[in-house]
């Protein structure tokens, strides 16, 4: 039997997206110095922020926020994947950093939109 939910931190879509954020974050750092206010700078935005929507919302205290703070955050998963198309078909990232890191974020996708299916109902 799964444990009940206490806090945001027990939720598995945060789990993932803050597992997600600290991988992409991480994986930022490897792009071109030139990139540092572009690609970089998106990136390393959207790796925190996701974890941080699903977080805010828990917060908020009513199924409304709570699913628009979730659906911001699914949001910023579909930027996120479309930065990092363009660093990879810049040829910032090869196929072995791209592909494991692409998983990841489809994985958080399924995850949180699991969640929001589940609020919604």
């Amino acid at each position: 039997m799964a444990e009940p939910i206490k806090s945001y931190r027990d939720l598995i879509a945060w789990q993932k997206a803050f597992d997600l954020g600290k991988r992409v974050y991480a994986l930022a750092g490897g792009l071109p110095e030139h990139e540092r206010f572009g690609l970089i700078a998106a990136i390393r935005r959207l790796a925190y922020s996701i974890a941080s929507q699903i977080a805010a919302g828990y917060g908020k205290g009513n199924t409304g926020d709570y699913l628009w703070h979730l659906k911001h955050a699914r949001g910023e998963i579909y930027q996120l994947d479309t930065q990092l198309m363009f660093a990879f078909d810049f040829k910032y990232l090869d196929t072995d950093q791209y592909e494991p890191v692409k998983s990841q974020l489809d994985e958080s996708e399924r995850v949180l939109a699991g969640l929001i299916r589940s609020l919604e109902r």
